[in-house]
């Protein structure tokens, strides 16, 4: 109409990511004095897992049998499917999975050495499968106790890991690990040291359900095996497609660092828990920063109190994940320090500690003065105390430079 003014189009605003979620704090959640393997049970029972595959193992038993115990009372109403070796457990939840339903187990040590070969087949076929494995030293010797080596010897599945160093954070992961892992299609392993979590109790706050609710929507994949839209999977993949396919999991798996940062800090606004992809302890202005996992971390904690109290510039790094490894957090945290000691309890034979290699290989191209010196410490391996006394005595050697090209072995006995 002649004369009537017209109001200019306003450009659509791009969405901020979580824009549209409700971040509400949830009520509070109810205070359980349990166990570490209680602790993630009940993390899967809060995610809602609809399939569970079963099989025993020290030190992770007691996960499934908890988990056992939810679904007979009809407090968890999933399927609980008993397997005859950890092989079919992996296996079973892939076809779960597959079907298009959220999917978990557990397992330890050899239980998780030998579903090695159906780890890449969630991997590759992309299934947002989460799994929890208690830290168990690998035999022989036959060994029951904590050592990361039974987890790190995965690390070229295709599988994410995170590392925690509590029971709150090892129930808290857990949830945090479906949404990571339903968003970027890559399945997640959940981590912890046998024993001194697995079998420890403390209190754990237990998240109200409608706050996870709403921080985890229930699982809708857009392709699952439907007998209404047929599909093929599992089938033979010639050199034409087969590179472009690990390039699609490589690319994805590259997400979850943003992925794990985002889900740690939206968690924390629910549950007043936040978790970042590095823990920093006392890192500001350190001239020398230890680097633990696990329950490790919780020890030297105390250690690096000591020194500060003694005027030592020290402070601690704790990477919560291994895959993907957190490379450019970790130089932005070391840039400018002149030393990185490593703690490591695992070894891969004739070239020290899996930890140590991979800060190393992150800080190779940086600049020299920026550059840290990486230097590796190998202890507690098949479940042996790492004591105050031994992170002290690694803190020593440290601050005067001194340790093994291919990494000290602290502790061992005459």
């Amino acid at each position: 109409m002649a004369g009537k003014k017209t109001r200019a189009k306003k450009k659509p605003r791009k969405r901020k990511a979580g824009a549209g979620r409700d971040l509400r704090r949830a009520g509070p959640g109810e205070i359980k004095v349990i166990t570490g393997n209680y602790a993630v049970a009940y993390a899967a029972k809060l995610a809602r897992v609809q399939v569970v595959s079963a099989y025993p193992i020290t030190p992770q038993t007691s996960i499934v049998e908890k988990l056992s115990e939810l679904c007979g009372s009809g407090e968890l109403p999933a399927e609980f499917i008993k397997v005859e070796s950890e092989h079919s457990a992996m296996s079973c939840l892939i076809g779960a999975s597959l079907a298009g339903v959220r999917s978990f187990t557990a397992t330890s040590s050899h239980g998780l050495a030998y579903m090695h070969e159906v780890l890449h087949w969630a991997a590759g076929q992309r299934l947002p499968i989460v799994l929890v494995n208690v830290n168990r030293a690998m035999g022989p010797g036959w060994n029951i106790w904590s050592d990361q080596t039974d987890s790190l010897a995965q690390r070229e599945t295709g599988w994410a890991q995170f590392y925690c160093e509590s029971n709150q954070e090892a129930l808290d992961t857990v949830i945090q690990a479906f949404r990571v892992a339903e968003q970027a299609l890559v399945p997640v392993m959940v981590v912890y040291d046998a024993f001194s979590l697995s079998h420890t109790s403390e209190a754990v706050e237990l998240p109200a359900q409608e706050g996870v609710d709403r921080f985890l929507p229930a699982y809708k994949p857009a392709v699952k095996l439907d007998p209404a839209d047929p599909r093929f999977f599992g089938g033979l993949v010639t050199p034409e497609h087969y590179m472009e396919q690990r390039w699609l999991l490589e690319r994805d798996s590259r997400r979850i660092l943003k992925l794990a940062a985002e889900a740690g800090r939206e968690y924390g606004k629910i549950t007043g828990r936040s978790y970042p992809v590095v823990e920093k302890y006392k890192a500001a202005g350190a001239e020398m920063l230890l680097l633990a996992t696990g329950t490790i971390a919780s020890t030297a904690k105390d250690v690096i109190d000591a020194w500060r109290a003694r005027g030592r510039k020290v402070g601690l790094i704790r990477p919560r994940l291994f895959r993907p490894y957190p490379q450019e957090e970790l130089r932005r945290i070391c840039r400018g320090v002149k030393r990185v000691a490593v703690v490591d309890r695992n070894n891969s034979f004739g070239s020290g500690g899996v930890w140590c290699a991979e800060t190393r290989s992150a800080f190779y191209d940086m600049p020299g003065k920026q550059r840290p010196q990486v230097l590796s410490y190998i202890a507690g391996l098949g479940g042996r105390d790492i004591t105050t006394d031994v992170v002290d005595r690694i803190l020593k050697m440290a601050w005067t430079g001194k340790a093994e090209p291919r990494g000290t072995w602290v502790d061992l006995k005459p």
